[in-house]
């Protein structure tokens, strides 16, 4: 009986010597970055961004893509968007005045040395009040310890439209 214990001891120590450290290293940093981003959007202030927080987290060619069907829908590249519509930024901050909606609660539920996932709220308050909570699922990809790519998938992405393009024309008419 001593035999095959010893086999499959043997047998783990070999496998165990064989996997290597840096993808759970690569996964781990990987985690805490994107976390970190979650953080700095969370507590940003819109009159002070930190662009240098960014820098440090994000790369500067960053892939974004999101839902056609939104405002801001499509991609974007880099970390600050110049194109002639709406970015995820100006459409969301105005709807987000305080702590409560810039709360995203994200949790990573899977990940590996390239790719995270995370699970978070989307969260807003319109002009007149009306409030908007959506789970959104966003698969996040890394080069060099930096987040370069993130695609987001709205559970309720009719939900989100409807709550934005109502949101804008309440703005409107109250100007």
């Amino acid at each position: 009986m001593k035999q095959p214990i010893r086999i499959l001891t043997s047998l783990a120590a070999v496998l165990c010597a064989a996997i290597p450290v840096l993808p759970q290293d690569r996964k781990d940093k990987n985690i805490q970055t994107i976390l970190e981003v979650f953080r700095l959007i969370e507590e940003r202030d819109p009159q002070k961004p930190n662009f240098q927080r960014q820098r440090d987290l994000v790369d500067s060619n960053v892939e974004f893509y999101w839902p056609a069907s939104l405002p801001y829908g499509g991609s974007d590249r880099g970390i600050i968007p110049t194109r002639d519509r709406p970015t995820w930024g100006s459409t969301w901050t105005p709807l987000q005045p305080t702590k409560a909606e810039r709360k995203m609660d994200p949790r990573v539920v899977a990940a590996n040395d390239n790719e995270v996932v995370v699970l978070y709220h989307q969260r807003g308050l319109s002009p007149t009040g009306e409030r908007y909570d959506g789970e959104v699922l966003g698969l996040y990809g890394f080069r060099e310890g930096k987040l370069a790519r993130g695609q987001m998938f709205y559970f309720d992405e009719a939900g989100a439209a409807q709550f934005l393009a109502k949101a804008k024309s309440q703005a409107t008419a109250l100007k």
